[in-house]
């Protein structure tokens, strides 16, 4: 975690005394059957093993389980609760992964939380930086992780910023 970090932005140029250090843990998030179903429904994808507990309770898992992309996409959720807010910051988005594993299942009814280790900053052009993070999410009461990736975010500053 970042010592002595309040809610202040944090300058860019302390970026990269940071690279390597966990800088954030998320909240616990309730992955529910009710948000398996609603991914399920946007993304067309309804295997069973996510959408029906009858069947699913017939598979190794015991019931079901949320989509990897489920728990991929609320990296956003979980980084924005966790990572620094950086000064001068007008706009960040996704850019991608560099590396993505599914580890372990989250069974419909746990809770997930993210780990977020800074492992990369580089100014790719005045007022543009692409940073990479470490990212790790936690099923409450398990020992292995649902995930691992490293995420690739780029933000923009405001002109005149850091």
């Amino acid at each position: 975690m970042i010592p002595d970090l309040d809610d202040t932005d944090l300058p860019v140029e302390a970026l990269s005394g940071l690279v390597g250090k966990e800088v954030g843990v998320s909240s616990w998030h309730l992955i529910d059957q009710a948000m398996i179903d609603a991914f399920a429904d946007v993304t067309k994808d309804h295997q069973y093993i996510h959408v029906d507990p009858a069947a699913a309770a017939r598979t190794p898992f015991g019931g079901t389980i949320a989509h990897g992309f489920l728990t991929l996409s609320l990296l956003s959720a979980m980084g924005l609760e966790a990572q620094p807010k950086i000064r001068g910051m007008a706009i960040g988005i996704n850019y991608g992964f560099d590396r993505v594993r599914f580890l372990s299942p989250v069974k419909s009814g746990s809770r997930i939380r993210g780990r977020f280790v800074l492992k990369d900053v580089r100014a790719v052009k005045p007022g543009e930086l692409d940073i990479t993070w470490a990212s790790t999410v936690e099923i409450e009461g398990e020992s292995r992780p649902a995930l691992s990736a490293d995420w690739l975010n780029r933000f923009y500053l405001e002109t005149g910023a850091d």
